[in-house]
């Protein structure tokens, strides 16, 4: 699929960005106020949020639904970082090219939702996106084995997919630091290791210790008055 050579550009340049940031806060929207959601996202990345975390589910592979590409179109001209969509559904292949075109910038699934999950990252890169697998806390990461050099995220799951607000689960610690392993046993030390799910000010350090570099937070954020001190917060807790 042709993608416009001004969307390449773009791109381009967001990730050069990002690759110079050490640590990213990725707010997800699933806990903003729907009913003000262009505010919210205007909001929340000028009080220093470097990309914008989207949560897709269907009510099928997720006991849950919540939001599609219509809504990724809609706040995509409210914010210059990237969107990062995550897709909790279950076929993945006929959503991708719609949230590309939609303006996302960052494609995640999980390998359980894909038949033929090689062909599944081949496809969000061959729609302009950056492509990545999720793994849920119970996955195991061998999918991971071949494909290495098709991903450039990797989303460690802290909770069970489906509904925010849930409580971190410890044992992701460890999923994180056998994957910070293989990022760099790979030698490509650009692939970014996002974690998501319980994510808040007095855990954040310790999955940077085991080697996140990119953190999703949801109601940590968006369920507190001032999105700045709380985002301020965790960047002082990630500089210890």
């Amino acid at each position: 699929m042709a993608v416009h050579s001004g969307k390449i550009a773009g791109f381009t340049l967001l990730f050069t960005i990002l690759a110079m940031t050490t640590y990213r806060i990725a707010p997800s929207i699933l806990s903003a106020d729907f009913a003000r959601l262009g505010e919210e996202v205007r909001n929340v990345v000028a009080a220093g949020a470097d990309i914008i975390h989207f949560d897709v589910m269907d009510n099928h592979y997720v006991p849950n639904l919540t939001i599609g590409p219509l809504v990724c179109q809609a706040i995509r001209p409210h914010v210059n970082v990237p969107i990062d969509v995550h897709l909790m559904v279950k076929p993945v292949d006929r959503l991708i090219p719609d949230f590309a075109k939609a303006g996302a910038d960052i494609i995640t699934f999980h390998p359980e939702a894909s038949e033929h999950i090689d062909r599944t990252l081949q496809l969000i890169r061959d729609n302009g996106c950056k492509a990545g697998l999720v793994f849920n806390p119970a996955t195991p990461l061998h999918y991971l084995d071949y494909v290495m050099d098709k991903v450039d995220i990797i989303l460690i799951m802290s909770v069970n997919p489906g509904f925010g607000g849930q409580s971190f689960i410890p044992s992701a610690l460890e999923k994180i630091k056998a994957v910070r392993k293989l990022i760099d046993a790979s030698g490509n030390p650009n692939i970014m290791l996002e974690v998501d799910g319980g994510i808040k000010v007095d855990n954040i350090a310790a999955a940077a210790a085991a080697g996140a570099d990119t953190f999703v937070a949801g109601s940590a954020i968006f369920n507190q008055p001032d999105y700045a001190a709380v985002i301020s917060a965790m960047r002082a807790e990630l500089a210890k």
